[in-house]
Formats: structure tokens, sequence, C-alpha cells
């Protein structure tokens, strides 16, 4: 009989990097609701959630905005947005 009665030794834990940070965090309308969409350098979206949540301003704290998200660089990242909500859009640059 073993004398681990059938758990699993822990395997070796892996120290190398699990994803890229976000670097760009929008609050954008989106069809009367405001949602905060996460994205990283390359403009890649890695998360949405309701803009009206307590890490929002936790994560926002101390930026100032660029507002608007007009710009080439957010037309893929955007392309369900209206050119008034993104007009209306307040992209944070994110510290890493």
């Amino acid at each position: 009989m073993s004398q681990t009665f059938g758990m699993e030794s822990p395997r070796k834990h892996n120290h190398g990097s699990h994803r890229q940070p976000a670097r760009f965090l929008v609050v954008i309308d989106s069809g009367g609701y405001m949602v905060a969409r996460m994205f990283l350098d390359t403009r890649e979206q890695v998360a949405e959630f309701d803009a009206a949540v307590e890490e929002v301003s936790a994560m926002t704290s101390g930026l100032v905005p660029e507002v608007g998200a007009l710009g080439s660089e957010w037309d893929r990242a955007l392309l369900g947005h209206s050119a008034a909500e993104r007009a209306g859009a307040m992209v944070y640059t994110l510290e890493i």
C-alpha cells in the first residue's frame, strides 16, 4: 500500500511568466451600460466587466484618462462600438 494514501505529490512550480500584464483600461458605453475593457499593448482584449465595480476606481486612481478612442489603433479592438461611443470612451494607460 502506498504511503501517500492516493494523494498526488505537488508538481514543481513554473517560475515563468503566466501572461502579459494589461496595459490599457477602456471605460466605454455599450448600449446604455458602462463597461470596462482591458487590453494588452497589442490591443488584444483580455477582460471585460461592469465599469461600476470597485476595482475600476482602484485601478484608475490617480490616472488621467485620454478621452476618445478614435485612433486607427483602436479600430479592430472596439469594432462593435459606434463612433459616438468611441468618442466618449475614457482610455487609461495602466502602470506595469
